[in-house]
């Protein structure tokens, strides 16, 4: 074997062990933590992996339309191992211009050699020599269709989500949230103002060779301007510094203009980031009762708040709608709560791709009573003229801003203050996000 095809081959076998993962109903993020963990890959090498399992679960319907045009056998039909090492191969050709086609191919030949495909070794290296001179003949895979097929075939979205995005926005509009949900995010950081100013963590991520900027409209915010690697290693992590989150889920916290010795409640706090954004607000002055139906999702928020040096944060493993049956004791008792509610994850597509394949027009109504739940089961637990935040990260209205209404059509001592819909493909970048802020009438409920 030649050292040109030996190299990288443990980035491309771990992003396509990660694309059989995903396709068999594992989480990408949850997936690829995992693969580093078993096979840890540092620098360059993490960075292609993470670039061809996210970039390939993003473009699937693309790379499917290359495997149709070029193959004996439709995509769907094509044995799973051996799709998922093809797509792994086309995304390089089509998306990676700093790789050169001979390490695509021959890497994905090798692969297929030595990991139980080796039989189909010649139709791996057959099928991405064809693609290679259709692409040099100016050659594309296409579909016929309406407007919302094209523009979900052209953006690798789902037909049902093309049609929606038209009927939420113009074929402009829609078109530029469809691109956004393929644009790599930045990653952003959140310094903890308990321990760090953005000014000094800046200049010790710039001395370790990380650049960094201001985010605008996120006062504690930095966002990265270059690659990552792994976060744990970098200056400050092990002291509390600063985490990883998202500018729109940092816009979040400050909605509930929380005080110093409030009393508040985070009803579906994992993995952590926005109760840990409170307790820094609140100069970790106050009681914050972070609380996740999952156990092993809270011990990740026990683990944040440890790490940030956060004591005002309780965590609690419960059904935050049933809260009022468990602990009676709790009514009109929390000046400010935070529902950041289960939802169909429609504006994180960038952040996470494979969302796209897997969250379903019935799966959304699922989750309509739930979040319904939550709101109604968590209003007597709101003290009079406190303030309740509701927030999404999803851009689908019936999650959003008919929930909201509705919300209100039930409970008339509730006060819309504001709300605001955030789209992927807004000025400033970051992911698409809803919420609205309630304050309660001094009558009770």
């Amino acid at each position: 074997m030649s050292q040109s095809t030996t190299t990288g081959l443990p980035s491309r076998r771990l992003a396509w062990e990660v694309l059989q993962a995903v396709a068999a109903g594992a989480y990408a993020d949850v997936a690829l933590e995992r693969a580093l963990r078993d096979r840890p890959l540092q620098g360059p090498d993490r960075g292609l992996a993470t670039e061809l399992a996210y970039g390939a679960i993003r473009q699937r319907r693309r790379l499917d339309g290359w495997l149709d045009r070029v193959g004996r056998v439709p995509a769907q039909k094509q044995p799973p191992k051996l799709r998922w090492l093809l797509h792994v191969g086309l995304y390089q050709l089509f998306w990676m211009e700093r790789v050169p086609d001979s390490a695509a191919v021959n890497t994905c030949v090798e692969l297929a050699k030595t990991h139980g495909l080796a039989r189909l070794a010649p139709v791996v290296n057959g099928m991405l020599r064809a693609a290679l001179r259709a692409r040099d003949q100016g050659e594309s895979p296409s579909c016929s269709g309406d407007a919302a097929v094209q523009l979900a075939f052209e953006h690798s979205l789902p037909d049902w989500l093309a049609e929606l995005l038209l009927q939420w926005r113009d074929q402009e509009g829609a078109t530029a949230v469809a691109a956004a949900c393929n644009q790599v995010p930045p990653l952003d950081l959140r310094v903890n103002r308990l321990r760090a100013t953005p000014a000094g963590v800046a200049e010790a991520l710039a001395e370790a060779g990380h650049a960094t900027a201001p985010i605008p409209g996120c006062p504690d915010g930095l966002t990265l301007l270059g690659s990552s690697g792994d976060l744990r290693r970098w200056p400050g992590y092990d002291d509390g510094h600063w985490c990883v989150q998202d500018r729109a889920a940092q816009w979040v916290a400050p909605l509930l203009e929380a005080q110093p010795g409030e009393r508040i409640l985070d009803a579906c706090a994992a993995p952590g980031g926005k109760a840990t954004h409170l307790a820094e607000l609140i100069g970790d002055q106050g009681e914050i009762w972070a609380v996740d139906r999952s156990p092993g999702r809270l011990k990740r928020v026990v683990a944040n708040a440890a790490r940030l040096g956060v004591g005002s944060i309780h965590a609690l493993a419960a059904d935050a709608a049933t809260l009022l049956k468990d602990r009676p004791q709790w009514g009109e008792s929390f000046q400010r709560i935070l529902i950041d509610a289960p939802c169909s994850g429609l504006g994180t597509l960038a952040r996470h791709p494979d969302a796209r394949w897997r969250v379903t027009p019935e799966s959304i109504r699922t989750l309509l009573p739930q979040q319904q739940a939550l709101l109604d089961g968590l209003v007597p637990l709101l003290a009079p003229s406190g303030m309740l935040v509701y927030s999404t990260c999803t851009i689908h209205p019936d999650e959003n801003q008919a929930q909201a209404q509705l919300f209100l059509n039930r409970h008339t001592n509730l006060h819309l203050i504001k709300q605001s819909q955030r789209w992927p493909d807004q000025v400033g970048g970051g992911d698409g996000f809803y919420c609205a802020v309630f304050r309660r009438g001094c009558d009770s409920a």
